[in-house]
Order: C-alpha cells, then structure tokens, then sequence
C-alpha cells in the first residue's frame, strides 16, 4: 500500500479491468497498481459494485450444459487479484507471476545496465519487470501503441514528470520519452506495451530483435 501515489490509472482503464476486457499484460499492471493504491482501489471496488448491480437487473436465462465447469476452468487463467501486501519488493499479483520476490526473478541484460524479465502473458501484449540503475537512462523512444509503467521500487523522471512507487505512467503513440532513474537507488518498473518500443538510436534498435522490447 502507498497512500503518497500521484499517478493514478485513468477511469477507462479501471472501466474495463472491472469488465475484464483488458489483455492479460495490462490487467497485471492494473491489478498490481491496485494492490499498492487506496485511492484507485476504492474506485474499482465502486465499479464492481455497479456492475454486479447492472447484473442483478437483468433477466435471467438459461444456461448452458457445461457452463459452469467453463467459467471455473477459466479462473485458472486469469491475473491474480490485488492483494495488499507489506513486505517484499514485488506486490503480491506479480510473485504470482514470478514464483517469489526479486531473488527469483531470471533478469536478462539488454544493455546500459539496464535488466529485463519477461512475463508469460497472452499474445495480445507483452509484460515485463525492468531494472534501471540509479542514474541510468532508457533509450529515448516513442510506442506502438499504448504503455502502461508502474514503478515498484525507486523512482525515475522525463520530460513529463516525476514517478516514484506506485505512480503509473500512461503513455501512447505520441509521448516521446528518456525515463531516467533517480541517482538515489536503483528504479524496478512494471511495464505492459501492446506493441514494439521505437527507439530514436540507431544502436537499440539493432539489439531489438533479440531484446524483444
């Protein structure tokens, strides 16, 4: 929990993680926000809260053979629900994801210093723990698509603003961006993208293809 949060997911994007309508890759960052926001917490519970009212209104119907069974097998795939948490690195939805805390992450170098580990999500996006030295940079880059970057330890800043823990940062097609760590400890961020980063660089964009970012 993080009651200093500044950065808060917008109310589309709660919208419809309430209507589970998101790729799996951006419900981790939504559920995982959550775990760590009361502000954001209190506003998905509320839409709970309307939904199962909406449902409750609506005429009942028939159900299919074997529909239960369905719905329960589904359960098995979906991201682990918020959970509050107070101790550990990682919040409670991404060890699921992990098996652990940090000493269990299989970070892979992708240079600068910087570290990722990729997290096994549908194909629709993509997830995946970075690790930004303190005082070390990304690659000035721009998205295909939308980026959601949630800061679990640390902290780092662009041309935009400053994000510390539990702050999300909302990107799309038209942010441009060079997130630099704080000099003060090393940044771990969260970050789902729906497509490949477009890096300014000639360099990283070399190593992209075997990166994956």
């Amino acid at each position: 929990m993080n009651s200093e949060v500044r950065h808060h997911l917008s109310e589309e994007l709660l919208t419809a993680y309430a209507a589970g309508v998101l790729p799996e890759a951006f419900a981790l960052v939504v559920a995982t926000h959550l775990s760590m926001c009361d502000e954001c917490r209190a506003m998905a519970e509320s839409l709970d809260g309307i939904g199962g009212t909406l449902i409750e209104g609506l005429d009942g119907a028939a159900m299919d053979a074997g529909a239960l069974e369905a719905v329960m097998a589904r359960l098995d795939d979906a991201p682990a629900a918020p959970i509050r948490v107070d101790r550990g690195v990682l919040p409670a939805p991404v060890r699921a994801y992990i098996g652990g805390d940090l000493d269990a992450v299989k970070w892979k170098p992708v240079g600068m210093g910087v570290k990722q580990a990729v997290l096994k999500t549908s194909d629709s996006a993509s997830a995946r723990l970075l690790y930004i030295p303190a005082g070390a940079a990304m690659p000035e880059h721009s998205h295909r698509g939308m980026e959601l970057t949630l800061v679990l330890q640390g902290a780092f800043e662009d041309d935009s603003d400053r994000f510390g823990p539990g702050d999300v940062e909302i990107a799309d097609d038209e942010v441009d961006h060079t997130p630099v760590a704080d000099v003060g400890a090393d940044c771990i961020c969260l970050a789902a993208t729906e497509g490949k980063l477009r890096f300014k660089s000639w360099i990283p964009r070399l190593a992209q293809p075997f990166i994956g970012i």
